[in-house]
Formats: structure tokens, C-alpha cells, sequence
């Protein structure tokens, strides 16, 4: 069996997570992730990649998250499990695509925390006190890493509190993180808006349709509304997993989206005519801190207080959730057999305080290499969307191999969206670009070393089989995905191979070969069976089956 053998297993002693969370709990775990920093640049960057087509770019990138929301909704109710997105594909296709699709998993959720606290100190800058812990091009200094690691030391030790006193402080802090979008749409909109800025600076559509593509992941908006997910991390801490976790993870898309696209409208109608020259060249008073900035450009000081204000309330609230979700991704990694077994150690309120010190040490790390927002926000939206990816592999294996497991969600026509939202993924990850792709396969390529020095030195007792049959396609997958971005539209090529559209086509048709060829190499179903028989039983108890 791919977790190890039943004996090993059983000798272990199981630390049990609590079950605490209920469906407000779940849904502002996955509110406030959606509603952090990207509320605060990406109505900007957008304008700036799309012009007022920005607003097609969000309700592409909605329809997208909807779709990959959907097909987490079921799998969250059918698999309650403590970081279940990073242990989907383990279930489906074993030990090798479990590690790859878990290394994926924790990459993009412990890279956000750091995103925020940037974001955080990024909009401090308006005042003179903080002016200096950034430069002009948006890089921390010397000092701004100084207090970007205090920052984030302070989010991993509020994460030490108890799941429930947690969820308590994140529901009151993504009240306020809802509640202050809405008044500056509110407020903006009865300000004034003008409508001829919708047609003005290169028109409604100045970059074309490919701008309108790549500004769905380059300029933050599939970062926004990415963190639904969320819901499915806190799965094995809910009360009611199956009745909950569905309603979260699809309502929090819903609000969130509602939200977001309301804003990018508001943004681009308030602008004064004499910022919108050429979008490309949107520059007005204040332009790094948007909204607080256009705020003050329209004689509304109280509403750029506010906004200034909540830069450090949301993004305190989604570096908090984040970092709750990466402690308990490495939990789950850890009880797969991956990571050594000391990232199972649970505190006395049932924490996993050895995942919070990691997020810790590699939020940390990333201010060196990543010093600037928009320099780690395109990595982690790609290795987010590779994390994406696998649950509508694994929810085509579930429905073939175990269609009568109880589901108490089951989504309409599932056989349609699964592959669809698999083709939706990939889509994203090839208007990333290149220069995103390469460098994410280079943190790839160093989990893949770090999970391979964890199994030679036996840091874990249980020692998971690869399943390298089941994980075959796996290596043509990752490997396909980046030729095709290479030579596409969005690759570094001035005359590319394949042409802009053609590229699109070929991700589609390639992600439908890779999807039928994972289902049909999938594990067995009584294997499946018996490894989610394990995981259940040992940490949501059987009655979460029945």
C-alpha cells in the first residue's frame, strides 16, 4: 500500500486535529484568503495590461475559479482530510504523483504569506516612517526585510493559538476586509464616474485579446481570486465537512468575484481623465498604493485613511490563513510518508507548530530572492493553478474507480467539467509566460530533491510505495506544458512556432491526451479504497464515511 504497511501504521501514535470549524468558520477561511492584497494592485495592473477590457478578464478568470471550485466542492465533501488538495492526486495515482502534487501544493500556499506582509509594508510607504523600507522600484531595502521578517514572525505566532480562537480572529478581520471594499465601491461610485473612460486610451480592448489573456494571471486577477481552497485544507477541523465544506469553497468564489470585478468598474470610471493617456502609461498621485491613492487624487481623505488602514488588516488576515493552510499541508505531507514525521508534532491545542515554524524560515527566505510583490505574486498564481490541476484528475479517477463511495455533493455532469476544468488550468498556466514557467520549474525541481533526501535518510517511519505506473504520465505532463508555453505566443519567441490561438488549441488538446491517460493508468479501486480507509480512520474517524 502506498502509505506504508498496516503495521507500521498502526504502531504510530495518530495526533488528532479538532474539529471545531463550522460554515462561517470555512467560508472566511476561503473569504479571507480571496480578499487580501490582490484587492489592493490588481484592479491597477489590470487596467494597466487590458485597459477597461480588465472587466472580461475578471469574469474569465471567475468562470475559471468556478469551475476548478466546483470540482474541489465534491472532493471536499467526499475526502474531510487536513490538507486534502495536496493528497487528492496521492489517492488517485500513488506515492510519486502524491509527493509532486503535495510539493506543489505547499509551494504556492507558503509563498502567499510573505506576498501579503510585502503588500503590508508596500502601502506603509505612504508614511514617512516607512518610506525607507522600500525603494522606488518596489524592492525591500535593507531595514524592509528587517521588519518584513518581524511581520511574518508575528503571523506564524498568532497562528499558535488554537484552530478555533484562530478562526474567531480571521471571521472578525474578513468582516472588515469585505466590509471595506464595498464602502470604497460605494463611495467611489457616488464621487462620480466617467463613462468615456471605458473607450479611452487605446479604446476598450488597447492590447488586443492576448493582453486581455495574460492580464487573467500576470496582473494579480487569478491571484485574487485564488484561495478558495482554503475550506479544503481546514477540511479535517470541520464540524460538518460534508454539508460545509461544498457551500464554502463555491460561495467564497461567488462573493469574492462579485466583489472584485465591482471595484475594477469603480477604478476605472473614477480615474481622472488626465491619468488615462495610454493605459500602459496610467500614472496618477499615488499610484502605488491605487485606490488609497486615487482616493486622495479625489479629495477623499477619510476613504484613503481607511484604505491605508485595511493594506494592514486584509493582508494580516491572509497572511494568518495562508499560514494556517501551509502548517496544515505539511501535517498531511508528513502523515503520507513525504516529509520527515516531525512535522506531525501537535501542540497542546492540537497545532501543528512544527509546519508554522517552516512557513516561517521559508517566508523568510523568499524576501531575499523575491524582494518585491508582483516578483513573487506570478510564481506563486502558477504553482497555485499546478496545485488546481490535480484535483480534476483525481476527481475523473474517483468517479470511474469509486462510484459508490459516498459523495455528499455530487456535482452535475461531472464528467464534463472535470476535463474541462483540467484544460482551464493549463490555459492559465500558458498565459503566465515563460519567464514565469521556467522559474517554476526550477522550485519544482528543488522540491523533487528535498522529498528525495527525506526518503533516503528514512526521516519517516512510513515509507510510501511511488506507484510509478499510475504516475507515468506525470513526467510528460509537467515536461509538455513548458514546450508548449516555450514555443507559444507566450514564450520568448518574437515569431513563435505556434501562433497566438493556436497555442490555446494545442494546451486543450494536449490537456484531454494527458487526462484520459492519467484516468486510465490510475490506481485500482480497492487500492484507493484502502488507502482512503486509512487516512479516515485515523484522523476524521468512520463515522465521517457513514
Amino acid at each position: 500500500m502506498s502509505l506504508g504497511t498496516p503495521a507500521a501504521t498502526a504502531g504510530r501514535k495518530t495526533p488528532s486535529l479538532r474539529r471545531e470549524v463550522g460554515l462561517i468558520g470555512l467560508t472566511w477561511a476561503s473569504m479571507g484568503s480571496i480578499i487580501g492584497s490582490g484587492w489592493l494592485f490588481s484592479a491597477k495592473n489590470a487596467a494597466v495590461m487590458a485597459g477597461p477590457s480588465a472587466l472580461v478578464a475578471w469574469v474569465i478568470g471567475t468562470v475559471a475559479m468556478i469551475v476548478l471550485a466546483l470540482v474541489h466542492a465534491e472532493l471536499g465533501g467526499m475526502l474531510p482530510i487536513a490538507g486534502g488538495p495536496a493528497r487528492y492526486p496521492r489517492y488517485a495515482f500513488g506515492g510519486a504523483a502524491g509527493a509532486s502534487f503535495g510539493w506543489f501544493t505547499w509551494l504556492a500556499t507558503v509563498s502567499t504569506a510573505p506576498i501579503e506582509v510585502m503588500a503590508m509594508i508596500g502601502y506603509a510607504g505612504h508614511y514617512s516612517w516607512a518610506s525607507h523600507l522600500m525603494d522606488a522600484e518596489g524592492l525591500l531595502t535593507g531595514p524592509g526585510i528587517v521588519v518584513a521578517v518581524v511581520l511574518m514572525a508575528i503571523l506564524c505566532a498568532i497562528n499558535l493559538l488554537s484552530v478555533r480562537h484562530l478562526m474567531y480572529a480571521n471571521t472578525a478581520a474578513t468582516w472588515w476586509k469585505v466590509g471595506v471594499p464595498l464602502v470604497a465601491v460605494l463611495a467611489l461610485a457616488v464621487a462620480g464616474l466617467h463613462g468615456s473612460n471605458f473607450t479611452a486610451g487605446g479604446g476598450f480592448m488597447p492590447f488586443g485579446v492576448k493582453g486581455m489573456l495574460m492580464a487573467v494571471p500576470g496582473s494579480g486577477i487569478a491571484f485574487a481570486l485564488m484561495g478558495f481552497e482554503q475550506a479544503n485544507h481546514m477540511a479535517g477541523e470541520s464540524a460538518n465537512p460534508g454539508r460545509d465544506i461544498p457551500r464554502a469553497v463555491v460561495g467564497s468564489v461567488i462573493i469574492g468575484a462579485l466583489i472584485y470585478i465591482a471595484l475594477q468598474a469603480v477604478f476605472i470610471g473614477a480615474l481622472p481623465a488626465s491619468a488615462i493617456h495610454h493605459w500602459a502609461g496610467l500614472a496618477y498621485a499615488g499610484i502605488s498604493g491605487p485606490f488609497a491613492g486615487l482616493a486622495m487624487v479625489l479629495g477623499m481623505g477619510w476613504l484613503a485613511a481607511v484604505l491605508y488602514l485595511d493594506a494592514v488588516v486584509s493582508t494580516t488576515g491572509s497572511g494568518l490563513i495562508f499560514t494556517t493552510g501551509s502548517s496544515r499541508i505539511t501535517y498531511g505531507l508528513s502523515r503520507n510518508g513525504y516529509i520527515p514525521a516531525v512535522f506531525e508534532k501537535l501542540d497542546h491545542r492540537g497545532v501543528p507548530w512544527v509546519g508554522i515554524a517552516a512557513a516561517f524560515v521559508i517566508g523568510c527566505v523568499s524576501f531575499l530572492p523575491f524582494p518585491s510583490w508582483n516578483s513573487l505574486v506570478n510564481v506563486a498564481t502558477s504553482a497555485t493553478i499546478l496545485m488546481y490541476a490535480g484535483a480534476p484528475l483525481a476527481f475523473g479517477v474517483f468517479r470511474s474507480r469509486l462510484p459508490a463511495f459516498p459523495r455528499p455533493y455530487r456535482l452535475r455532469f461531472g464528467k464534463v467539467v472535470s476535463p474541462l476544468a483540467f484544460i482551464v488550468a493549463n490555459l492559465i498556466i500558458l498565459w503566465s509566460g515563460w519567464d514565469t514557467v521556467w522559474k517554476l520549474g526550477v522550485a519544482i525541481g528543488i522540491g523533487y530533491v528535498l522529498l528525495a533526501a527525506s526518503r533516503l535518510l528514512r526521516a519517516n517511519p512510513v515509507v510510501p510505495e511511488l506507484d510509478l505506473r499510475a504516475a507515468q504520465w506525470l513526467p510528460a505532463y509537467l515536461a509538455g506544458i513548458g514546450l508548449i508555453t516555450w514555443v507559444s505566443d507566450f514564450g520568448p519567441w518574437k515569431h513563435p512556432w505556434l501562433p497566438f490561438g493556436w497555442d490555446s488549441v494545442a494546451v486543450a488538446v494536449f490537456s484531454l491526451g494527458i487526462y484520459a491517460w492519467a484516468t486510465a493508468v490510475a490506481l485500482p479501486g480497492p487500492k484507493i479504497d484502502a488507502l482512503v480507509s486509512l487516512d479516515t480512520r485515523a484522523e476524521v474517524g468512520a463515522e465521517v464515511r457513514a
